[in-house]
């Protein structure tokens, strides 16, 4: 079977020739585990901003009771140039979302004269995407880093409060405790997600020019990406 979209970026850039789109249909079922690619498809850029894709997949392998998403990035090389911030469920019961909006992951233009830079993870952040999965429409999944490391914020559902440690660019969370409200499945899935990528990161990085924070693993993947709020 064939799923078929469009990926898009707004910047109006001249794109490296060598530079292309990817995508790739995910298992993202698990929320304490790496995404599991389903299939695959690498598609060069040109100077186009709008790139058709057919995503050719076994259907055999979509089962119920799964939650799948697409992922879409451009890259150059080893260079990541765009990647999307919005989760793109489908086989989910409703319509698809094929049509994927890519970001970019690096600075494109100065930050504006009057926004201080960044170089602390301390502040309130949005988590934009967690383990490369994105996160769900309209829910606001909030982490907060008080400059004496005090953390406290929502994962969607539940409030959170805990201690991170950070030494340099390194961070580490402590135990993070939560209020025990319930709500839909998908919701409770999404901050089961944000809590356990907690608990694996390392380090932080940020992108000062578009006030973006990215929680980093042990192996130097990004786990989390949080916008500042």
């Amino acid at each position: 079977m064939t799923l078929r979209g469009t990926v898009s970026y707004r910047e109006r850039l001249a794109l490296p020739p060598s530079a292309v789109v990817e995508v790739k249909l995910l298992d993202v079922s698990l929320a304490d585990a790496p995404a599991r690619t389903i299939a695959e498809t690498r598609i060069p850029v040109g100077a186009r901003t709008v790139i058709r894709y057919s995503l050719r997949f076994d259907r055999a392998r979509i089962l119920s009771r799964r939650s799948y998403a697409l992922r879409a990035r451009i890259t150059d090389g080893d260079q990541l140039l765009f990647i999307n911030t919005v989760r793109h469920a489908v086989f989910a019961g409703g319509a698809n979302n094929t049509d994927i909006r890519v970001e970019p992951v690096a600075a494109t233009a100065p930050a504006p004269p009057q926004a201080a830079a960044l170089s602390t993870p301390s502040g309130q952040w949005l988590a934009e995407d967690i383990r490369g999965g994105g996160v769900i429409d309209r829910l606001q999944t909030i982490l907060t880093i008080a400059p004496d490391g005090t953390v406290s914020g929502t994962g969607g559902c539940n409030r959170i409060r805990g201690k991170a440690t950070i030494n340099g660019d390194a961070i580490a969370f402590g135990a993070i405790a939560s209020t025990k409200m319930a709500c839909s499945p998908a919701v409770m899935r999404q901050e089961q997600r944000f809590l356990l990528a907690l608990r694996d990161v390392r380090a932080w990085r940020i992108d000062s020019a578009r006030r973006k924070l990215t929680l980093i693993g042990v192996n130097g993947a990004p786990l989390m990406v949080l916008a500042q709020m």
